[in-house]
């Protein structure tokens, strides 16, 4: 696996528009750069992603590419979202949509975006497992479940890997998932690494985003929360500068510090964003490096929640 994935979620949905040529540009200009792993969702733009994705593989060889592929989230013809579906029939559709879409015969790693209260874990795995065996999925993963649910998962068929946020700003994984993820021999990949754009270092209180744009609505990003997170993105930025990097490759580098079984996934929507994350992989931290980071930025330092109170409510590794 490459230090870095690319997670594609941004160039279909969620963020605002996106520059379709441009987005086939930052995979074609990842892939060059020899980022393995491919971050979609078949919810991402209700299938428009796993499109994309499918176009900008072409000519490319299969094999030297890890797809994941998260599953389960219902969403309606106006973009809504209504609810999660894990049942193992269900699951054999989305998996047959989703090859089709892709233009493959398997995915590399195939998981639930969230757990379906409705639907036991060990009967969604079983139900991948199948997959495995019948050649569809080569890697079962999971995403944002705690770790009692990672021991039945894995219980139940090997987990491959556990996606889930972590960043600077987000570190509660560290004290029971990440430890349990570990004792298990499953690997972690890292999403929201520079928290949607907060920690980029390139966002400002006068940012105005539209309501195509869910950060909008996102607690981090709003009211005196806002002010009080980008005072300490330039706390961060003074620590960048002086060690003659950006704030997005200090943040990036510091979940890159946490672990070799940690792969962190940058969400560029462009080839300048994908070239500064990429660079993060060159820093390198030392223990008083860590250690000006960590007093810049102390565990629950963020103001305000990861989601609302709604999208917090289907989190498993909340509970």
């Amino acid at each position: 696996m490459s230090p870095l994935g690319l997670g594609l979620m941004g160039m279909s949905d969620l963020y605002g528009p996106a520059d379709e040529a441009e987005s086939k540009a930052t995979i074609h200009a990842a892939l060059d750069a020899g980022v393995t792993l491919l971050d979609t969702g078949d919810f991402y733009g209700m299938g428009h992603n796993e499109l994309l994705l499918r176009d900008a593989l072409r000519g490319r060889d299969r094999e030297n590419v890890v797809v994941s592929v998260k599953f389960g989230a219902l969403r309606d013809p106006a973009g809504g979202w209504s609810g999660v579906d894990t049942r193992p029939a269900a699951i054999k559709n989305f998996i047959a949509y989703t090859l089709r879409r892709l233009g493959t015969d398997y995915v590399d790693i195939y998981r639930p975006a969230r757990l379906d209260s409705s639907v036991r874990v060990e009967d969604t795995v079983g139900a991948i497992a199948d997959l495995v065996k019948q050649g569809y999925v080569r890697h079962i993963g999971l995403s944002e479940v705690g770790a009692d649910t990672l021991r039945k998962a894995h219980a139940v068929h090997p987990v491959s890997d556990l996606q889930i946020e972590y960043s600077l700003i987000s570190r509660g994984i560290e004290k029971s998932i990440l430890p349990a993820a570990r004792e298990l021999g499953i690997g972690v990949t890292a999403y929201g690494v520079l928290s949607r754009g907060l920690l980029s270092g390139h966002w400002s209180p006068e940012r105005s985003e539209s309501g195509r744009d869910f950060r909008s609505h996102l607690p981090r990003f709003t009211g005196e929360n806002l002010g009080r997170n980008l005072h300490l993105v330039e706390t961060l930025r003074a620590l960048a500068e002086e060690r003659g990097t950006t704030v997005a490759q200090l943040a990036i580098a510091w979940v890159l510090s946490r672990g070799e079984d940690i792969v962190p996934l940058v969400g560029a929507r462009r080839r300048d964003r994908l070239a500064e994350s990429l660079a993060a992989v060159e820093v390198e931290l030392s223990e008083a490096d860590l250690a000006a980071i960590q007093a810049a930025v102390p565990a629950d330092a963020a103001a305000g929640t990861r989601y609302d109170a709604g999208q917090m409510a289907f989190l498993d590794s909340e509970r």
